[in-house]
């Protein structure tokens, strides 16, 4: 499939839809991984969609992509949003291919043969995120690293095959770098059963322990200053994971929808009558959500085929990429509460799709950039650097 035919029904048909949707519920109830829906996805060459063709993959970019993960979320947020993991690095791959660097071809095959990549990036306290680690890297003679620490919030934990990671190397000559390499699954990584969460229960995004686990000199991708770095792999990820993340939220935020407009058409109102879809609160409640949730697609879109096109923003990247994540999130957070509210009581039972939802955006809050980050990254691009 290439990014002209692009048609997602193909690649995520109503049907499938609907089964990853029943499962979803079972899941979020028993705090259990997807794998059927994993499985299912493998077989749709869905962890190869952002593969460039002639590598065996979909040749789709970073706008179709977005479109897939909107369209899975809306199913079953917590599958999009651990698959969204894996799909971080393949298109971190592309957008590095895209400007001349090819380091991470190995992950593009990879993706191709049926490995699953992991996000290995975050660290408890550590709001450096990119630009720090507190991971220690030891370099070995041979060009290895052996990477010590503990990072947190791994989605796809009791099934990634490759784990992409970083660490700091405090004793090389040219210390201190940031290294980013990948690692494989061996007995010097232990991962913890600690997954007990408000919602997004089925990423499984357990606590992962490095023990001095090796990447190979072939597997150690970069090495850069620590601290904001025009390094491609920054780059790389910051746009790949802030525009598919936004994407997973406005999924949630268009099912929510949906799902009130449904129950409006379905309600009906004792005092009047009719269905609630003719009552002037709940027309403007309703209407209120379609407007927030109508600006969300058209962004992602736009920036998106903007990394695509290697479009040059400048300065403006990542407060536009930190911006459209944000706006996502706290949009889907407003639409679903809002949903809630034209649901009525039955939406406070468990066993509601929108008592899910309510509880699976909250995360998108904790996601890089959080509102704090944000509003940082976007003041400074507007009013400069704060004074020192």
């Amino acid at each position: 499939m290439t990014a002209t035919s692009f048609d997602p029904t193909s690649l995520l048909p109503d049907e499938l839809l609907e089964r990853f949707r029943e499962r979803a519920a079972v899941h979020d109830r028993e705090n259990t991984f997807p794998d059927e829906d994993l499985a299912d996805l493998k077989a749709a060459g869905y962890l190869a969609i952002l593969v460039p063709a002639e590598l065996g993959g979909g040749g789709l970019g970073l706008a179709e992509a977005s479109v897939l993960q909107q369209r899975l979320a809306g199913a079953a947020p917590a599958t999009a949003l651990a698959v969204n993991m894996h799909l971080v690095w393949t298109g971190v791959a592309k957008v590095m291919a895209d400007r001349g660097v090819d380091a991470l071809r190995f992950v593009q095959e990879g993706a191709v043969a049926g490995e699953v990549f992991a996000f290995g990036i975050s660290e408890a306290g550590n709001d450096l995120v990119l630009f720090g680690s507190d991971t220690d890297a030891a370099p070995h003679a041979d060009g290895s690293y052996a990477f010590t620490g503990t990072k947190i919030f791994t989605s796809l934990a009791p099934v990634w095959t490759k784990l992409g990671l970083h660490g700091l190397d405090t004793t090389s000559e040219d210390a201190p770098k940031l290294v980013y390499a990948f690692v494989d699954r061996t007995d010097a990584v232990v991962t913890r059963d600690d997954w007990n969460t408000l919602g997004m229960r089925a990423t499984q995004s357990r606590t992962t322990e490095l023990h001095g686990v090796v990447a190979p000199a072939d597997r150690v991708v970069r090495r850069i200053d620590p601290g904001p770095n025009p390094d491609p792999i920054v780059f790389g990820i910051f746009s790949v994971f802030e525009l598919l993340l936004a994407s997973v939220y406005t999924g949630i935020a268009r099912r929510a929808l949906d799902l009130a407009v449904a129950t409006a058409a379905a309600r009906t109102s004792k005092r009047t009558g009719k269905a609630y879809s003719q009552d002037p609160d709940i027309r403007w409640r309703v209407a209120d959500m379609a407007l927030e949730y109508d600006a969300l697609p058209p962004q992602l879109e736009a920036l998106s085929r903007d990394v695509d096109g290697l479009v040059d923003h400048g300065a403006r990247w990542f407060s536009l990429l930190a911006g459209v994540k944000h706006r996502a999130v706290t949009s889907a957070k407003r639409i679903v509460d809002d949903a809630v509210l034209v649901a009525g009581g039955s939406s406070y039972f468990s066993r509601s799709e929108l008592s899910r939802l309510s509880r699976d955006v909250v995360a998108g809050l904790f996601h890089p950039s959080d509102p704090e980050s944000a509003h940082s990254t976007v003041a400074t691009a507007w009013l400069g650097r704060l004074e020192s």
